[in-house]
Protein backbone atom coordinates (compact mmCIF):
# COMPACT_ATOMS: atom_id res chain seq x y z
CA UNK A 1 0.00 0.00 0.00
CA UNK A 2 1.39 3.48 -1.31
CA UNK A 3 2.07 6.08 1.63
CA UNK A 4 -0.28 8.44 0.87
CA UNK A 5 -3.30 5.60 0.89
CA UNK A 6 -1.76 4.36 4.55
CA UNK A 7 -1.89 8.47 5.60
CA UNK A 8 -5.63 8.74 4.43
CA UNK A 9 -6.67 5.99 6.19
CA UNK A 10 -4.74 7.05 9.50
CA UNK A 11 -6.55 10.33 8.97
CA UNK A 12 -10.42 8.55 8.16
CA UNK A 13 -9.90 5.98 11.11
CA UNK A 14 -9.42 8.49 13.92
CA UNK A 15 -9.04 12.28 12.92
CA UNK A 16 -7.79 13.33 16.50
CA UNK A 17 -4.98 11.03 16.80
CA UNK A 18 -1.68 12.78 16.94
CA UNK A 19 -0.63 11.05 13.82
CA UNK A 20 -4.34 12.28 11.77
CA UNK A 21 -3.40 15.74 12.65
CA UNK A 22 0.48 15.70 11.79
CA UNK A 23 -0.39 13.64 8.77
CA UNK A 24 -3.47 15.93 8.28
CA UNK A 25 -1.00 19.52 8.26
CA UNK A 26 1.09 17.97 6.56
CA UNK A 27 -0.98 16.77 3.34
CA UNK A 28 -2.80 20.33 3.45
CA UNK A 29 1.22 22.18 3.74
CA UNK A 30 2.21 20.14 0.49
CA UNK A 31 -0.78 21.08 -1.43
CA UNK A 32 -1.02 24.22 -0.18
CA UNK A 33 2.23 25.70 0.42
CA UNK A 34 1.19 26.31 4.14
CA UNK A 35 3.26 26.15 6.71
CA UNK A 36 4.52 22.92 8.43
CA UNK A 37 5.70 22.53 11.53
CA UNK A 38 8.65 19.82 11.67
CA UNK A 39 8.30 19.92 15.56
CA UNK A 40 4.99 17.93 14.85
CA UNK A 41 7.09 15.21 13.03
CA UNK A 42 9.73 14.68 15.90
CA UNK A 43 6.55 14.26 18.50
CA UNK A 44 5.46 11.14 16.82
CA UNK A 45 6.43 7.13 17.23
CA UNK A 46 9.10 6.30 14.73
CA UNK A 47 6.33 4.27 12.61
CA UNK A 48 4.36 7.34 11.77
CA UNK A 49 7.22 9.52 11.68
CA UNK A 50 9.08 7.15 8.78
CA UNK A 51 5.23 7.16 7.12
CA UNK A 52 5.31 11.27 6.86
CA UNK A 53 8.55 10.85 5.42
CA UNK A 54 7.47 8.08 3.05
CA UNK A 55 4.34 10.74 1.81
CA UNK A 56 6.82 13.31 1.20
CA UNK A 57 8.49 11.41 -1.12
CA UNK A 58 5.53 9.75 -2.78
CA UNK A 59 4.42 13.63 -3.23
CA UNK A 60 7.28 15.05 -4.20
CA UNK A 61 7.70 11.92 -6.67
CA UNK A 62 4.37 13.25 -8.38
CA UNK A 63 3.33 9.73 -9.23
CA UNK A 64 0.23 9.40 -7.39
CA UNK A 65 -2.13 11.67 -8.59
CA UNK A 66 -5.65 9.96 -7.47
CA UNK A 67 -4.02 9.27 -4.03
CA UNK A 68 -3.16 12.47 -3.52
CA UNK A 69 -6.56 13.92 -4.28
CA UNK A 70 -8.25 11.65 -2.00
CA UNK A 71 -6.05 12.39 0.52
CA UNK A 72 -6.32 15.99 0.56
CA UNK A 73 -10.12 15.62 0.65
CA UNK A 74 -9.71 13.55 3.96
CA UNK A 75 -7.51 15.72 5.13
CA UNK A 76 -9.69 19.11 4.36
CA UNK A 77 -12.66 17.32 6.12
CA UNK A 78 -10.65 16.09 9.15
CA UNK A 79 -9.43 19.75 9.66
CA UNK A 80 -13.23 21.01 9.76
CA UNK A 81 -13.75 18.48 12.26
CA UNK A 82 -10.91 20.37 14.39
Amino acid sequence: MRAIKKARRIIETDPSSDAAKALTSLILALETDAHFSFKQLYELQMKDFELMIEVMNDWRLDRYYEGKAKAISTALQAKSIE
